[in-house]
């Protein structure tokens, strides 16, 4: 369970709304601060009103991708030290390297397991 006296502040970013909303209803439920963002370009606004300190982030995404929403907010004040963790269906050793490349800290692929979630929280937070 998440600090009650000062929860993460989370961002769950994917273009399937259900998968967003999921995940971020669980993560409230387990005592986190967390909004669903429906898209990169709304990731990029929503990042610098809502500050998060972790930011779940699908990579293929139609407006604005994954791996452009880790590198605009990497290269941006206030972003650099924030955990990213990229939840997306794909999986190869190339997208591996790629999402480490841009800033990505961990790499989850779809369906993540919940305890898997809540276990990368924890870690180094």
């Amino acid at each position: 369970m998440a600090n009650q006296l000062s929860p993460l502040r989370i961002m769950i970013v994917d273009d399937n709304r259900d998968a967003a909303d999921l995940i971020a209803q669980f993560l409230v439920i387990c005592g986190y601060e967390a909004v669903p963002v429906y898209g990169g370009t709304e990731a990029l606004r929503t990042a610098v009103r809502f500050a998060p300190d972790v930011i779940f982030l699908d990579l293929g995404m139609p407006d604005v991708n994954g791996f452009q929403v880790a590198s605009t907010l990497r290269q941006a004040s206030g972003f650099q030290h924030i955990k990213m963790i990229a939840l997306t269906a794909w999986s190869d050793e190339a997208t591996r390297t790629q999402t480490k490349a841009v800033g990505f800290d961990h790499h989850l692929v779809k369906p993540a397991d919940l305890d898997d979630i809540l276990g990368l929280l924890s870690v180094g937070t």
